[in-house]
């Protein structure tokens, strides 16, 4: 995780692939706000529930005029099915050449129950409709993320 970005740059430019093989890019969000949110895999307890909080608050976030995108490294037919068996409203992108995660320092080795590995950490950047970083947050509450993101 080389890459430390912080609330005020500038987010870094992205390109991939969408569940349905659509390139999406962070172009195709200027003058909208972007919630990015990078975790681990899909269908997994956690990233389930991050997801479904997503979900389930979609239309909040979208009267407040955020865009919601998924990065996992996980590739199209893994995104698709994870969509479809959670109905989830917004895209995932894949990221299997992990330039995206590189880009915005959230690769690297983790560590779960003792084990080493190298992997996503769980992280969500809020981004402004001039593609500045306005909010970076690291400790996800899955169940809730959304009141994360939202303005109180």
């Amino acid at each position: 995780m080389a890459v430390t970005l912080k609330a005020g740059d500038k987010a870094p430019q992205f390109s991939g692939k969408d569940q349905n093989g659509k390139t999406i890019s962070l172009a195709d969000f200027a003058g909208k706000k972007l919630v990015l949110y990078f975790y681990p895999k899909d269908d997994t307890p956690g990233c389930t529930k991050e997801a479904c909080n997503l979900r389930d608050n979609y239309e909040l976030l979208h009267k407040q005029g955020y865009q919601v995108l998924g990065v996992s490294v996980d590739d199209e037919t893994s995104h698709k099915q994870f969509i479809q068996k959670y109905n989830l409203p917004f895209p995932l992108l894949t990221d299997t050449d992990h330039s995206t995660v590189n880009a915005y320092g959230v690769w690297g080795e983790r560590n779960l129950y003792g084990n080493k590995f190298m992997g996503i950490a769980r992280t969500t950047f809020v981004i402004d409709e001039k593609g500045i970083i306005r909010e970076i947050i690291k400790k996800v509450k899955t169940e809730d993320h959304t009141a994360q993101i939202l303005p109180s």
